[in-house]
């Protein structure tokens, strides 16, 4: 199986899968608790359309390693620029789903936009969801996600059923079949206790910074019922505040629109692709 080595004081094994091919690379970054499975539905279309489509599964997620420590931004936005350089992508699209989002903003704010030719932010995180004093329009104050934290370190498996079911559901019917739903715990499985609660606080993490040094096109697409990252606080002001940026509302989306609409959401990232 490839993976990508993280150097470090102990080095960390990064599992990804490449289909490989002559086309565009287009690195996909999933959400929490997945991993890089996430995109099955994503991964055959670009393909099918000439791109070549890299999916990873985060540090303490999937088939990669899973450290104690590390599950901060800048660590993560590390672990991407490992892959883009280590692969040597250029002429790349990055398209981060959720948290991911937020690695896709801190590689651009760390490590630029050399080896980019686009962005997209589906369901993300961006720009700030944390409320403070001076970010007055976020979605949750700070105590919410250390609540969400303690949630899942109480009762993991009773957790993650509620918050995949609210991943799913627009806003309280499912938007997928329950044989849908049982699959992607599955996947939820492979993630470490640690790597599950630390993430949730990376969360609060504040992005406004790395938005604003957005300067390729980007997509930002984002469901419209999304119980997980309400579009209000996330996608419509990071669309507003990255310039020229495309914006398509998915009517009835849920958080986990790569999923439960995936027709619409191919379509529309690959109509972003081709116009690059």
């Amino acid at each position: 199986m490839p993976y990508v080595t993280i150097p470090g004081d102990t080095d960390l094994q990064l599992y990804y899968e490449d289909s490989g091919g002559e086309g565009r690379p287009v690195v996909l970054i999933h959400g929490w608790p997945l991993s890089g499975e996430a995109w099955a539905a994503q991964v055959p279309a670009l393909v099918d359309a000439g791109y070549r489509a890299i999916t990873y599964d985060r540090r303490g997620f999937g088939r990669s390693d899973k450290p104690e420590g590390g599950y901060d931004y800048d660590t993560m936005a590390g672990d991407l620029n490992e892959l883009m350089t280590q692969l040597d992508l250029t002429d790349a699209v990055i398209v981060g789903f959720s948290m991911g989002g937020g690695e896709v903003a801190r590689y651009i704010g760390n490590h630029g936009e050399d080896r980019l030719v686009g962005a997209v932010l589906a369901s993300a995180i961006t720009p700030a969801l944390c409320i403070t004093d001076d970010n007055p329009d976020g979605g949750m104050p700070y105590d919410g996600f250390t609540g969400l934290r303690d949630e899942c370190r109480e009762d993991r498996e009773a957790f993650l059923r509620k918050f995949m079911t609210w991943f799913f559901s627009n806003p309280s019917e499912l938007a997928i079949s329950e044989d849908e739903l049982e699959g992607v715990l599955r996947i939820t499985e492979q993630g470490s206790d640690q790597a599950l609660q630390d993430t949730i606080i990376a969360w609060s993490t504040d992005f406004r910074a790395d938005v604003e040094k957005f300067t390729v096109p980007t997509l930002v697409i984002h469901g419209d019922s999304d119980n997980n990252v309400p579009f209000e606080p996330s996608g419509k002001r990071a669309a507003a505040m990255i310039d020229g940026a495309r914006l398509h509302v998915v009517s009835g989306g849920p958080h986990g629109i790569n999923t439960s609409h995936a027709e619409e959401f191919n379509r529309v990232l690959l109509e972003f692709l081709g116009s690059l």
